[in-house]
């Protein structure tokens, strides 16, 4: 059996709003779709899934109707199921195990939690209160979804939990970082938030950790018994080639910024974002699709250029699809090498090398080498750099024993724990920049550990 198509907006259409592309399945198609699934005995989804949803008794009870128990059953080990079956890249994770698609389409799980999540919120169904509290205190830094996972699990264990965020609102990279024609923030973000204070959590805002406060005066100063760093990795990387100071240059971290958590996108947002003729998005992974997408909206006529070929592309599979259905221009096999300025200090182009795959590098993958005097220059006035990013190095600076490896990830072990007593971390702070899922799967890791913690101590 086919996959119960799931309804979008028209890619002309959609190409020039920042409305929701996907518009998810209604009860009908869901229990269609739900019907598909085996009930494995041994399922696989489960153990690829990094927060373990139990994932087919959650869609028995959808293709049965009972979306409030669907619901109970997804809650037992995601806090943030609206937005994880928006943006988590299930093809290579539960989808990507489901026995059915070995012969032909797997289970659209990310769309059958999109669905209960998305049908309980419509509907008021109730969530989890606070627990009765055990009397200790526990402080989280940053209210991703590494923070928010950690959060929610030391919450409903009985625990006193405050995150400290550094930006005016809760979200971390689920705000600043993914647009919102994916995740849209009124209606879905902010209701997952609101179900984590829900559980008796505070956040606080616009507390730098590192400067308003540091991770040793939380412990030694504030009665906290342990701390939770899930601060993100959010400074960007370039790549060091001569023109990248011109104007016309952007992080894609500050562009998807300006235009995510401070609205540029919206004509009534006081937001300056520059928006030019031409762009060109250096990178191949979500954030780069992100930005082309983004900078497609808001007027550009936009071109991808990735060192290796398609088949490499670390970014999903359905975003670059939907990319190139919307009109962004993809060069495969391009690197590039310098750009080039007018004399005012305007971008006017960027020269880019042709490449070819050479041997194998450590990760598995053919290496690009480039082919000398292949150099051509593409026309552009905005040049957007999505080449990955790396955690911020002020917490690990102002935090006494917490070692840090060459990238600057904090160093911790499966569980969370670090170098220093009492102070553990996960997510992107550890990993450099990976997916939600995972950094929800490191939160809840370490909310375990520090149980295990402050119960021994």
């Amino acid at each position: 059996m086919k996959r119960t198509p799931v309804r979008e907006q028209d890619p002309k259409v959609r190409a020039t709003n920042f409305k929701e592309v996907c518009l998810g399945y209604d009860a009908g198609e869901a229990m269609e779709e739900a019907s598909r699934c085996l009930n494995c005995k041994n399922p696989g989804c489960v153990k690829k899934c990094p927060v373990n949803i139990g994932i087919p008794r959650f869609i028995e009870q959808v293709k049965n109707g009972n979306f409030e128990e669907a619901f109970r059953i997804i809650s037992e080990d995601s806090s943030l199921p609206a937005i994880c079956g928006r943006v988590c890249p299930q093809e290579t994770q539960c989808e990507g195990n489901c026995i059915l698609g070995v012969k032909g389409e797997a289970v659209a799980i990310g769309k059958l939690e999109r669905f209960v999540a998305d049908y309980n919120r419509e509907n008021g169904a109730p969530v989890t209160g606070k627990a009765v509290s055990n009397g200790h205190k526990v402080a989280i830094v940053g209210s991703g979804p590494s923070g928010l996972a950690c959060a929610s699990d030391l919450a409903k264990a009985g625990y006193d939990v405050t995150i400290f965020e550094v930006l005016h609102k809760a979200g971390g990279v689920l705000q600043y970082g993914i647009p919102e024609f994916r995740l849209p923030k009124d209606t879905v973000v902010e209701h997952e938030i609101e179900n984590v204070r829900r559980l008796g959590v505070r956040i606080e805002t616009n507390v730098v950790i590192g400067r308003t406060l540091t991770v040793d005066q939380l412990l030694d100063n504030e009665g906290y018994e342990a701390v939770f760093i899930g601060s993100g990795a959010g400074l960007p990387r370039f790549m060091g080639i001569e023109g990248e100071s011109l104007n016309g240059v952007f992080s894609a971290n500050e562009y998807l910024t300006r235009s995510n958590l401070m609205r540029a996108f919206d004509p009534e947002s006081d937001t300056p974002i520059f928006i030019g003729k031409n762009t060109v998005v250096v990178g191949g992974g979500n954030v780069a699709m992100d930005a082309a997408r983004t900078a497609l909206r808001l007027g550009s006529n936009v071109t991808v250029v990735y060192r290796r070929t398609e088949a490499e592309l670390p970014a999903r599979a359905e975003e670059v699809h939907h990319a190139r259905e919307e009109g962004v221009v993809f060069r495969m096999l391009t690197n590039p090498v310098a750009i080039l300025g007018d004399e005012k200090g305007y971008v006017k182009a960027i020269r880019c090398i042709r490449m070819e795959l050479g041997e194998c590098d450590a990760s598995g993958r053919r290496s690009p080498v480039p082919v000398p005097g292949s150099e051509t220059d593409i026309e552009a006035d905005t040049v957007i750099m999505a080449l990955g990013t790396s955690p911020n190095p002020l917490i690990a600076n102002t935090t006494e024993g917490l070692e840090t490896e060459r990238h600057g990830c904090i160093v911790a072990d499966e569980s969370g724990v670090t170098t220093r007593p009492g102070v553990f971390a996960g997510g992107d702070a550890v990993t450099g920049a990976a997916t939600v899922i995972l950094a929800m799967g490191a939160g809840r890791k370490a909310a375990a550990a520090i149980d295990e913690y402050i119960k021994n101590k």
